[in-house]
């Protein structure tokens, strides 16, 4: 039986051996948008690109998304409970990279340029020939390192579409499949 090391004692990997290592697991890449009620006359829409993106549980459908903390839209989904996610595909990689800019000047200049219409559920904008677009609301909040891993219950799935292949993100760029 295998007993660790205690963790005083036990060695720590570096940010960049931690950054290499992991660039070699391919991901799927997703826009996860909310709409803020609070911005404006009519609110206004939020989005990231995120990497880390999956499911947790068939029954009752929940996923999980990794947002960075203290980031916009991590403080916003800390007072909005809906949101969604677009499963992006080959032919999203200039709007994948928008998104994934720091110190953009404007998710609503971004969301203009970008096809989209609005969920019926989350309210948040679903971008139009995604792959596939989940609505959800948060379950749970947990504080990981610089992260915030927000729970979702799956309102809504669609499959919009099937036949597109998906943009990946491997060894710190976006790819696609063969």
């Amino acid at each position: 039986m295998y007993t660790s090391p205690q963790h005083a004692a036990a060695p720590v990997a570096t940010p960049d051996e931690f950054r290499a290592a992991l660039s070699q697991l391919a991901s799927g890449v997703t826009l996860v948008t909310a709409h803020d009620p609070e911005g404006g006359a009519d609110g206004e829409d939020a989005g990231m690109t995120a990497t880390s993106f999956l499911s947790v549980s068939l029954e009752p459908p929940l996923v999980l998304v990794s947002v960075r903390e203290d980031s916009r839209m991590d403080e916003l989904l800390s007072r909005v409970d809906t949101w969604a996610v677009s499963l992006l595909g080959e032919e999203h990689r200039a709007l994948a990279s928008r998104f994934a800019m720091k110190g953009r000047l404007s998710d609503r200049l971004l969301f203009a340029d970008a096809p989209h219409h609005r969920g019926e559920f989350a309210g948040a904008p679903l971008i139009d020939g995604a792959l596939a677009t989940v609505e959800c609301r948060t379950e749970q909040r947990i504080t990981a390192g610089d992260h915030t891993l927000l729970i979702g219950r799956v309102l809504a799935a669609r499959v919009p579409g099937p036949a597109g292949k998906p943009l990946l993100y491997f060894r710190g760029g976006y790819r696609q499949l063969g």
